[in-house]
C-alpha cells in the first residue's frame, strides 16, 4: 500500500436518497445506506483502510455518482464502476456472485451458495452479503429468503424495497 494512497468520498443527495460513497484509485470501495450518517463510512474506513487519509473530492467520484443517479432515476440496469473488493476470499467470491444476479431478477441465499459450489455455506453466504461494503452496484438487494420474503439488509428493509422497486418500474 502506498503512503499517498487516499479515501476520496462524497455525499450523494439526490430527490430521497442521501448516500455516502468511497473509492480509492483502484475503485469505488463503499456505498452506503440511505440516509446513512458519515460514521457508516468512517467505521468502513477503519476496518479496511485504517492508515489511509480520506479527503472529500467529489470530482475524482463523479463517475460512481452519477451511475448510481442513473439507477435510483430507473435510467441505468447495470455498472460500469471499477469495483475495489476489500473482503475476504470467500467474502470476494460472495460478492462476485451477488454481480451475476441481473436486473430486476431476485435469487435466494441458498442460490447463491448453490452458484459457488458450497451448497452447504447458507449461513456463511448470508453473512458475507451483510458484509457487502458496496451497497446498490453488488446487488445484495437481490437476495431474498427461500420462502420469498425480504430479509435483512445492511442499508435496511426500507431501503431494500426501494431498490427492488426500482428495478420492477423497468
Amino acid at each position: 500500500m502506498y503512503s499517498n494512497e487516499k479515501l476520496y468520498w462524497t455525499l450523494i443527495e439526490h430527490k430521497d436518497w442521501k448516500i455516502h460513497i468511497a473509492a480509492t484509485t483502484k475503485g469505488l470501495c463503499f456505498v452506503g445506506s440511505q440516509n446513512g450518517t458519515i460514521q457508516e463510512l468512517l467505521l468502513f474506513k477503519d476496518k479496511y483502510f485504517p492508515r489511509i487519509e480520506m479527503e472529500e473530492d467529489e470530482t475524482i467520484v463523479e463517475d460512481y455518482k452519477n451511475e448510481i443517479i442513473e439507477f435510483l432515476d430507473g435510467e441505468r440496469t447495470n455498472f460500469n464502476s471499477r469495483l475495489d473488493f476489500r473482503g475476504t476470499a470467500f467474502q470476494n467470491s460472495v460478492w462476485s456472485a451477488l454481480c451475476s444476479i441481473n436486473y430486476g431478477e431476485t435469487k435466494t441465499y441458498s442460490d447463491i451458495a448453490s452458484y459457488l459450489n458450497k451448497p452447504k455455506t447458507v449461513r456463511a453466504v448470508g453473512r458475507a452479503i451483510g458484509a457487502n461494503p458496496i451497497l446498490i452496484i453488488i446487488p445484495c438487494h437481490r437476495v431474498i429468503g427461500k420462502d420469498g420474503s425480504l430479509t435483512g439488509y445492511r442499508g435496511g428493509l426500507e431501503m431494500k424495497k426501494s431498490l427492488l422497486k426500482i428495478e420492477t418500474k423497468n
